[in-house]
């Protein structure tokens, strides 16, 4: 049988589909699962509740080195977001949390801090890694990579599916536009940009169902193998 490759990135704007994707490729290898925006999520979640500022630099990179964080694919926490032996994959989901994340990821020294805790969730027997720059920055080594991407309407309008479906209240313009911000900042920005890897391949998800998708990763996975 060969080999499966080591480490699958999958990237690409929110609400695309990586989380999905990523969970589901995971699976289906038993594969470990890093998602690196829900870090981001994390350490935004933990300083809005230890009240820590946007320009405290030290303490938020303190934090971030301390975060203790898993995503389990077995087990009765299978699908959640743990942090610290709590679940918190709804509250890191709040629009507050992601703003602030995508602030916080324009930090050189935050997303330092939080590269070498990222890659060592690369264990036997391998990684599904989604997130902005896997494929071109945490797992450069990676043999599959995968850019996912969509309209940014078809995006807002996954975004606000999913927040319904958590009872969370949203305005479906206010996530359009604040979807648009975040792709401008996320693409602009001078340390790791949002961006497709030389050697990725590009999936849009805009008029695919998850099934599709993760058929197409698969055969791509398999291919590499």
């Amino acid at each position: 049988m060969n080999r499966q490759p080591d480490v699958i990135t999958i990237d690409g704007p929110g609400g695309a589909g990586k989380g999905t994707i990523a969970r589901a490729i995971a699976e289906r290898l038993g594969f470990h699962l890093l998602d690196s925006g829900a870090i981001y999520r994390l350490l935004a979640l933990a300083s809005l509740q230890q009240k820590i500022a946007l320009d405290d630099q030290p303490r938020l990179v303190s934090l971030a080195e301390s975060l203790a964080v898993e995503f389990p694919i077995n087990g009765p926490h299978a699908g959640d977001v743990v942090l610290d032996g709590q679940v918190v994959s709804q509250a890191i989901r709040a629009e507050c949390c992601g703003s602030r994340a995508s602030e916080l990821a324009t930090s050189p020294a935050i997303r330092q801090a939080l590269l070498d805790r990222q890659r060592s969730f690369l264990q036997p027997p391998g990684l599904v890694a989604d997130g902005r720059d896997m494929g071109t920055v945490v797992f450069t080594q990676a043999k599959v990579k995968i850019f996912l991407t969509a309209s940014v309407e078809e995006r807002a309008q996954r975004r606000h599916k999913q927040l319904m479906e958590q009872g969370v209240s949203a305005s479906l313009t206010d996530l359009l536009e604040d979807m648009q911000i975040r792709d401008e900042r996320d693409q602009q920005r001078a340390t790791a940009p949002l961006k497709p890897a030389d050697d990725a391949i590009i999936i849009d998800t805009t008029s695919m169902d998850v099934e599709l998708v993760v058929k197409t990763v698969m055969e791509r996975v398999e291919h590499a193998a």
